[in-house]
């Protein structure tokens, strides 16, 4: 597999108050790769700095071989990263079908194509079908996020940046949104994901970065990472 983003040397910050320091890791073709840590570790900051909604103080962010780390968030939705924003942030007073077209703003002018992606994500999320017609505002908090995946969907992205997706949904809801984002990877779309639950995460990842503080203090494959006595006990509790 090829590197499809490289993460080199962020340091990120809000103001003059440092947030993380010295980030590299990096998502190859096809991957799902996920961040996980505590609260306040820098995990949605980092991804905000990916998909291009903070520029760092310095480091550098090469996707698909170019360097995007200054590049604004418009630009990289265009270079193929899409991200779907921790608590959904669908716009309510739109239809499901309206915030799907926001989705694909890429396409505008361009109706042949942005039906023919409408058509793909109402095919891989029926329940949205159903609700096409329907105000976003009232749809459930899964049916939001399975609206949020799809609307960034419609961009047709390379790299899909997904912060906390299980976030104040139910269990057996979760599992739907986790399913869903399987059937993106495994449709092709390379995955970094932020993820509260730490269980799931590197049940669903293929390799994972244990952040703290700002800082990546452990990496490897997930199967490695949950056998990890730090991990297990900070993250996964015992068993």
């Amino acid at each position: 597999m090829s590197v499809l983003l490289q993460v080199e040397n962020l340091e990120l910050a809000y103001g003059e108050v440092p947030v993380c320091r010295d980030l590299s890791f990096q998502v190859e073709e096809g991957e799902i790769v996920t961040l996980i840590g505590a609260n306040g570790a820098g995990k949605s900051t980092t991804m905000r700095a990916v998909a291009g909604a903070m520029l760092p103080r310095r480091g550098r962010i090469i996707f698909d071989g170019q360097e995007v780390t200054q590049l604004p968030a418009h630009r990289r939705l265009l270079a193929g990263i899409a991200l779907v924003p921790e608590g959904r942030r669908v716009f309510p007073a739109l239809t499901v079908r309206e915030n799907l077209e926001m989705g694909g703003f890429k396409f505008r002018g361009e109706r042949q194509k942005l039906d023919a992606q409408m058509a793909r994500m109402l095919e891989m999320f029926p329940l949205l079908r159903e609700r096409a017609a329907q105000p976003a505002g009232t749809l459930s908090g899964g049916e939001q996020q399975m609206l949020a995946l799809s609307r960034a969907l419609m961009s047709a992205p390379r790299l899909l940046c997904m912060d906390e997706p299980s976030l104040g949904l139910a269990p057996l809801v979760v599992q739907d949104i986790f399913q869903s984002i399987r059937a993106a990877n495994a449709a092709g779309t390379s995955i970094l994901l932020v993820e509260q639950n730490a269980r799931y995460a590197l049940d669903t990842a293929s390799r994972g970065y244990v952040m703290q503080t700002g800082a990546i203090i452990a990496s490897g494959p997930c199967a490695i990472l949950k056998q990890d006595g730090r991990v297990k006990e900070a993250y996964l509790g015992r068993r």
